[in-house]
């Protein structure tokens, strides 16, 4: 592949991403799932505190927020598409099913670095400010990607109706929440959920937001890093592998 060709698709890429922006990151689900959804949980734990330090739920709250934020809309932009009849048309351009999913992880991840600044600000405001920013801004980075590949791999089932994609996404999401040490630590878990712990990329980039707002981690840095980086490679092919096979019955 020529680099004059992979300029050209980069920049189909980055046109997708804003249409999607401009288009589908103005609704509803990214403001409720990704910021309101995560501080109504945060509040409700804050609320029945069982003796768990704020630094402890700040660090949870930025993990929901971007893992929300992240797969709030990535699963349903292709049936929304789909649906409108403009996937067709996406589809007709010379672009590759990369550019395609390339272009919608894109907008999924700004967004899950944008809306990421919401619960580092509380902490501030609380009097919490980051131990090690620059690890946690590349852990977020990371995350946003591998939570937006995740999103995009949920919307591979053959369907143009977005709320059967959205069902089967809340039932993924919600409990890996409960799974990924973001309200209990990972340690205190039975041994089966450890075990589906180990499962969840949530889990890693948790446990990077901890040692960076509270200075403790369950697992080293590196596992943390490379476990993400592992699941948004696999991921993000088996996303672009799969939505080639299912985009012709989409239309």
């Amino acid at each position: 592949m020529s680099p004059e060709h992979i300029i050209e698709q980069a920049k189909r890429a980055f046109a997708i991403t804003k249409k999607d922006i401009r288009i589908y990151y103005a609704k509803g689900p990214v403001v409720i799932f990704g910021l309101f959804m995560p501080l109504f949980l945060f509040l409700a734990f804050a609320a029945g505190n069982r003796g768990l330090s704020m630094p402890f739920l700040i660090s949870g709250l930025l993990a929901m927020t971007v893992f929300f934020t992240a797969t709030a809309v990535s699963p349903v932009i292709q049936p929304w598409e789909a649906q409108a009849r403009t996937l067709e048309r996406l589809i007709a351009c010379p672009i590759t099913m990369r550019t395609l999913i390339a272009g919608d992880m894109f907008a999924s991840v700004l967004f899950g670095i944008g809306i990421a600044v919401v619960p580092i600000g509380i902490g501030v405001i609380l009097g919490i400010v980051p131990l090690h920013p620059f690890l946690l801004t590349a852990g977020i980075i990371l995350a946003s990607i591998c939570f937006s590949a995740l999103g995009l791999l949920l919307s591979t089932p053959a369907t143009n109706v977005p709320s059967n994609i959205m069902m089967l996404s809340s039932l993924l999401k919600f409990p890996l929440i409960f799974i990924s040490g973001v309200f209990i630590p990972v340690e205190q878990l039975p041994f089966a959920g450890q075990a589906l712990a180990i499962c969840s990329p949530l889990t890693y980039f948790t446990d990077i937001a901890r040692y960076c707002i509270m200075g403790t981690n369950t697992f080293s840095l590196a596992v943390n890093f490379a476990a993400l980086a592992v699941f948004s490679i696999v991921f993000t092919v088996l996303a672009i592998r799969l939505h080639a096979r299912t985009v012709s019955r989409r239309i």
